[in-house]
């Protein structure tokens, strides 16, 4: 048997990790984004590389730190700006904070242009000007930026951590909003071009001074917490989502800023509907932008792609005809058409959209997943990231000229790709109803009738989502290193199969999602090389929602595990960090009863792995603790004469809904590796697999 990076827990954590990339302006240039482990492994820390957009020279490796770079952007020179807490050798930098950094084109060192003691997050450049504008917090009470930094400092030198709030939300996802809130910070006064950098170099005594900042965004409170941007290639004007408050929560408007005098207005606002992600045209006349209308208890919510002028004026729906939930990513350089990603039937594709007839064209025929789309000058090439099952994201360009659908070229990447375990198929089933029901299969080395190999079905998260993309944190071919076969279904409410889909399993959780899911697994257990006694199930966030009403209405499965799941929806609805989006789709009543699992919590008699994060605030850890008290306290599996429980409570105090850190999610793989060998392999105690000595 060939052994891969999957086979061995220390090795796959260690593996490098490419997670973003970035296209100057002009075409020239890219660098991806490397992660990799710090010396402990204790935490992943990120590097910058520079990749040949020709496909020709290998990769070069342009940053080095133990704090890691990110949020690489390209300045119109083709100068790479990123943010690094770093150590720096210029006065005034504070310590231990992130800071705007710049690398020339033309080689030479990086240096820090700008600093602020609540740190930089991120950047973004005009393409064809000098104009840079950071984003960074300030807090509520300050008077002006300097009044910021005294702040700042006197509540890190008092240790206080206390925050007032005065609206909702409170918290995202694994993070704290506030006391300190996001602003858009221009930054002014910087000699940023490679000749300053020059200059200096054949001057040492001249230090490059600090840029300084100003305040474009001043009074904005949560306006811009998840919000994006979108800068005109002049730099003259930044259209971005703003957060506009209602009772119990928030909605999304677009808003345009005039980078010179900081004066903003709201361009679009629809009452019924969250506006946002806008991406400006090259020429500045116009702008794409994501209308996501609200659903309720009975209809599902849409995702439609808008254009408007660049005031806001005439908008217009973009491709009406297409049952598709698409994002704007880039214009061609004439500024009349779009490219667009969308999940489309197990995959992501990029398409072009011609504005002057709606026209949709399909750019790529890859089985996979595009992201950080760039656009060539001439508008013959996009360079992205591209990912599937069968590789984690790789740097790629495509051709924008052919007449048909091509695949994507790939770049000399620092990072190659792993060896895989098994194979891939596509596998379809039909539903109760009728309707197909599209899967992917990893299957391990050697799956054959005469050695048919267990099955997990592994229910994807969302549950607005697709199995379609790379993922590190949910990768079943570490599974498939150990000779399960892995079922990635992508059932009702999944995207990239058209609105019917979703509004099948709408506010339905426990209907149709669930007998798609059964009927998937009917068909999968008929085939000869999956050993039909010996099934198991899994999923996370609504995935564990999905395998606790699984674990509720059928025994079928030898166990299951339940990552960050919901468990009580009354409960849970309340208490999730946008609970207003949740009182708008689900109301609550009978409704949300019906669909609760954790009313037949007396019907389970399946073993349950429940796996928490403590700082998980999208599903907050009350979930995970009321179903491992229920589940011991009254399902259908006592405990035994010795009080132990045939179900497991993994978990993790200080991870999130995701469980990130290498030597945790090493544990994660670990701890379901065992149980799944005790329950579906039937692996006697002294002969399972070894836990990490690390969990003590």
């Amino acid at each position: 048997m060939t052994t891969t990076p999957f086979h061995d827990l220390d090795v796959y954590v260690k593996y490098p990790r490419i997670v973003a990339m970035a296209t100057s302006p002009d075409g020239t240039r890219s660098v991806v984004t490397v992660q990799t482990p710090d010396p402990k492994t204790s935490k992943y820390v990120t590097a910058l590389w520079e990749i040949d957009l020709a496909g020709k020279a290998p990769a070069k490796r342009l940053t080095r730190s133990a704090k890691g770079e990110s949020a690489a952007v390209f300045t119109s020179a083709a100068d790479l700006l990123f943010v690094s807490a770093r150590p720096s050798v210029e006065p005034g930098v504070a310590e231990e904070t992130p800071v705007l950094w710049l690398l020339p084109k033309d080689g030479g060192e990086a240096r820090v242009i700008a600093s602020r003691a609540n740190g930089i997050a991120g950047v973004v450049a005009a393409a064809q000007a000098d104009t840079i504008i950071a984003v960074s917090a300030v807090l509520p009470h300050a008077k002006d930026l300097d009044d910021d930094e005294r702040l700042a400092k006197l509540r890190k030198d008092a240790a206080v951590g206390a925050i007032l709030h005065t609206g909702y939300p409170i918290r995202f996802w694994d993070h704290d909003l506030g006391p300190a809130l996001p602003h858009y910070l221009k930054v002014e006064n910087v000699s940023c071009c490679s000749c300053s950098q020059e200059a200096a170099e054949k001057q040492p005594s001249i230090e490059a001074e600090l840029a300084k900042f100003c305040d474009l965004t001043p009074n904005s409170g949560a306006a811009l917490v998840e919000q994006s941007a979108s800068l005109t290639r002049d730099g003259k004007t930044l259209l971005t989502g703003w957060n506009k408050p209602v009772r119990g929560g928030r909605r999304s408007v677009l808003l345009s800023l005039d980078v010179a005098s900081a004066a903003r207005r709201v361009i679009l606002d629809e009452p019924g509907a969250d506006l946002g992600h806008p991406v400006v045209s090259p020429d500045g006349k116009r702008f794409a932008y994501v209308r996501e209308t609200y659903g309720d208890e009975q209809v599902a919510a849409d995702n439609q792609l808008w254009v408007a002028d660049i005031d806001g004026s005439n908008p217009r729906r973009v491709a009406p005809q297409w049952d598709r939930w698409s994002t704007p990513v880039a214009w061609n350089p004439e500024s009349s058409a779009l490219y667009v990603l969308a999940d489309d039937r197990g995959a992501c594709p990029l398409f072009r959209i011609d504005l002057s007839n709606d026209a949709l064209t399909r750019i790529t025929s890859d089985a996979a997943a595009f992201s950080n789309v760039a656009i060539s000058a001439d508008g013959n090439w996009a360079y992205a990231l591209r990912s599937s099952y069968l590789t984690p994201a790789q740097p790629v360009r495509i051709s924008l000229t052919a007449d048909t659908p091509v695949e994507a070229e790939p770049l000399r990447s620092p990072v190659p790709n792993p060896p895989l375990p098994g194979r891939l198929e596509v596998f379809e089933a039909q539903a109760a109803d009728g309707e197909t029901i599209r899967s992917l299969i990893c299957l391990p080395e050697g799956a054959s009738a005469s050695n048919p190999a267990p099955p997990v079905l592994w229910i994807h998260g969302g549950p607005l989502s697709s199995w379609n993309a790379w993922s590190w944190r949910w990768c079943p071919w570490l599974l498939v290193a150990a000779g399960y076969a892995i079922i990635l279904p992508d059932p009702a409410l999944s995207t990239g199969y058209g609105h019917d889909l979703i509004q099948r399993g709408w506010s339905d959780w426990g209907g149709k999602p669930y007998t798609d899911l059964m009927s998937v697994t009917d068909a999968v257990l008929a085939r000869d090389d999956i050993d039909e006694t010996r099934p198991a199930a899994m999923g996370g966030s609504f995935g564990g929602y999905m395998a606790n009403w699984v674990a509720g209405h059928t025994d079928r499965f030898k166990c299951i595990v339940t990552h960050a799941s919901l468990w009580a929806l009354d409960q849970f609805g309340p208490t999730t960090d946008l609970a207003s989006y949740w009182e708008r789709e689900w109301p609550g009543g009978e409704h949300t009863d019906a669909n609760s699992p954790h009313k037949s919590v007396a019907n389970i008699t399946t073993p349950m792995l429940v796996v928490h994060g403590d700082k998980d605030y999208r599903v907050p850890i009350g979930e995970g603790l009321r179903l491992w008290y229920e589940l011991n306290a009254h399902s259908g599996l006592p405990a035994d004469a010795d009080g132990k429980s045939a179900h497991e409570f993994l978990y993790f105090p200080n991870e999130n809904h995701w469980v990130l850190t290498p030597q945790h999610a090493k544990v994660w793989y670990a701890v379901v590796l065992r149980f799944l060998a005790r329950h579906v392999l039937a692996t006697a105690e002294n002969e399972l697999p070894a836990l990490p000595e690390e969990l003590g």
